[in-house]
């Protein structure tokens, strides 16, 4: 039984793990994996190494319970797109539109993205449930397009995984190449001028790319 002595060292802990957690993220997302020192995280957080330790293990376990937070949340996010009701098309451009949403909100997410990409995606593999986070959304993508083809508005040749991979990808890039981009080419596509017509691009393309007409 909890009694109301124990309820508020259980909140506590709670708390100061959900702290470790974000300002471990942000470190992680600017220095990467190899950069990132728990130093710098005790520091920021004002607390030890030791609690680190005590709470997460270590760094690598810190890292991969960042990694799991992180794509939890887009995986939460995008079982709260309310696409009920709508034609298929018009459900995947708007699933398109708010995943894009997502990410530009997100940049610290991307980060973590491609610094996994960069380690050949060695924590991730490590964390069993990440693939069933992502099971719900391929399986929504599936129904549409299923769907979408018996209505004759969606053509054969791919699967709800190449969509997800299509949107996903298209995120990506954008909000990675942000800074790259506005050096090279003098245009960022997440600047204010420019975001509406980059997000406005996605469900085009997505359209585009899967309807039969």
């Amino acid at each position: 039984m909890t009694t109301s002595a124990q309820r508020p060292r259980i909140r506590d802990a709670e708390r100061t793990r959900r702290e470790l957690l974000d300002v471990a993220a942000e470190v992680f997302a600017e220095h990467g994996y190899s950069g990132a020192r728990v130093d710098e995280i005790a520091d920021r957080t004002r607390t030890t190494k030791r609690m680190i330790y005590y709470y997460f293990g270590g760094k690598e376990q810190l890292y991969s319970a960042v990694l799991e937070r992180a794509y939890r949340g887009i995986r939460e996010e995008e079982s709260r797109i309310d696409v009920a009701g709508l034609d298929p098309l018009e459900a995947l451009r708007e699933i398109a539109t708010a995943t894009f949403d997502h990410h530009v909100g997100d940049p610290e997410f991307i980060r973590l993205v491609m610094i996994e990409n960069v380690h050949g995606a060695h924590f991730l593999k490590r964390i069993d449930s990440l693939r069933e986070l992502g099971q719900p959304a391929v399986d929504l993508l599936d129904v549409i397009l299923r769907r979408g083809r018996e209505m004759g508005e969606i053509r054969e040749g791919f699967d709800a995984l190449d969509v997800h991979m299509l949107i996903s990808a298209y995120c990506v890039f954008q909000v990675a190449n942000q800074h790259t981009f506005g050096h090279l080419f003098g245009r960022d596509p997440l600047a204010p001028e420019s975001l509406e017509r980059t997000r406005a691009m996605l469900p085009d393309i997505v359209e585009a790319w899967v309807s039969a007409r």
